[in-house]
């Protein structure tokens, strides 16, 4: 039984190494087909011929193991058709100023929301004093909720802040429409 287990086991490893020398000379065929050139300027290829690359003074690479990563090319935002000019075109003075009055009235109802938001945060803040709720039995609780609404209010505050400095930039640059804010 030994000697059967030894057998089989000799007959496997000597049909491996068959298999591995019958694939050899036909892996070591396609190594010798494609010559890979180091060229001028770290470029790495194996389109050349000898000729070619001889005379971009490329030298052939023996030996080494190469990785070849293909990049992929940066992808180009598709051009809108909407837009009707392109970045580089100058647009009208009427488009401008409608679009100044757009991102203006965008910028106002934002802001006008963030005002409503903070008004509501304040009013249940209670000038630091919030109503306890009945899940805050651990004083620790109510200590951390009275301190989360102190920081979203401080958030609110900055961000009314911002939409201002960004209307004023508005501003400069374009008169408030009447009737408006």
């Amino acid at each position: 039984m030994n000697r059967l287990a030894q057998q089989v086991w000799q007959g496997t490893v000597l049909s491996g190494v068959m298999a591995l020398v019958a694939l050899m000379p036909v892996s070591q065929a396609q190594a010798q087909e494609k010559a890979v050139y180091r060229c001028p300027g770290n470029l790495y290829t194996d389109a050349l011929s000898a000729k070619e690359a001889a005379a971009k003074g490329c030298k052939t690479l023996e030996g080494a193991p190469i990785t070849v990563i293909q990049s992929q090319m940066p992808r180009t935002a598709p051009r809108s058709s909407t837009s009707g000019s392109s970045a580089g075109e100058k647009v009208s003075s009427e488009d401008q100023k409608a679009r100044d009055a757009d991102s203006r009235s965008i910028l106002e109802a934002e802001l006008r929301k963030e005002e409503e938001s903070l008004a509501a945060l304040k009013k249940e803040f209670n000038n630091g004093e919030p109503e306890r709720r009945g899940d805050e039995r651990n004083y620790q609780k109510y200590i951390d909720r009275v301190a989360e609404m102190k920081a979203a209010i401080a958030r609110k505050e900055a961000d009314i802040a911002s939409l201002k400095r960004e209307l004023a930039k508005l501003g400069s640059s374009a008169a408030t429409p009447a009737g408006q804010r």
